[in-house]
């Protein structure tokens, strides 16, 4: 299996992963609907964006352009130290 295709699988496979986690939130939290939807499209366009670098060879990543909520901060935090 090529490199292209793992990194692809594991693209695929972290981000079902995280459409589970936003389903049970939604359940758990009674999320309404438009904030689900909101989430899930915006989600499947950052997985298509990472699709797409992984078949052009390319590693960098986008950055947010305005200032997120603090457990995000956090979150990307703890990313950027690994």
């Amino acid at each position: 299996m090529k490199s292209d295709q793992i990194s692809e699988e594991l693209v695929s496979t972290l981000f079902r992963e995280e459409a589970l986690l936003i389903g049970r939130l939604a359940t758990n939290h009674s999320l309404e609907d438009d904030l689900v939807w909101e989430l899930c499209r915006n989600l499947d366009l950052i997985r298509m964006r990472f699709i797409k670098k992984i078949e052009q060879g390319q590693t960098e990543g986008s950055r947010l352009n305005s200032s997120p909520h603090p457990a995000v901060q956090e979150l990307l935090r703890k990313i950027k130290e690994n």
